[in-house]
């Protein structure tokens, strides 16, 4: 079953652009490296709040991801960048109604 991930992260207003580089650049690692992942999109927020929605094939590319090189050097990038703390949320889907409307 595949695994779903909302990020959330509020970057501090004076390294907005640092924060979108470095998602930009670990999406690129992600995207080319590792094959688990379905899905890994950054998203804004009307709030400026930067929202990551991911999608993994299993748990094992959830496993893998985590010790990635994309996302070691977004924890890097976003180091002392952040007005919070990063807000990770995993969520096993519950697919209803149509079956491409109903599950990501």
């Amino acid at each position: 079953m595949a695994v779903i991930i909302v990020a959330t992260a509020f970057p501090a207003p004076e390294h907005r652009e640092e924060v979108i580089a470095a998602f930009e650049a670990a999406i690129g690692k992600v995207h080319a490296e590792e094959d688990g992942c379905e899905l890994y999109a950054l998203n804004e927020g009307p709030d400026g709040r930067l929202v990551m929605i991911e999608k993994y094939a299993s748990d094992e590319a959830v496993a893998a991801h985590r010790v990635g090189a994309g996302l070691a050097a977004l924890r890097e990038g976003l180091n002392g960048k952040l007005s919070a703390p990063i807000d990770i949320q995993v969520l096993t889907p519950h697919p209803a109604g149509a079956p491409v409307k109903g599950a990501l």
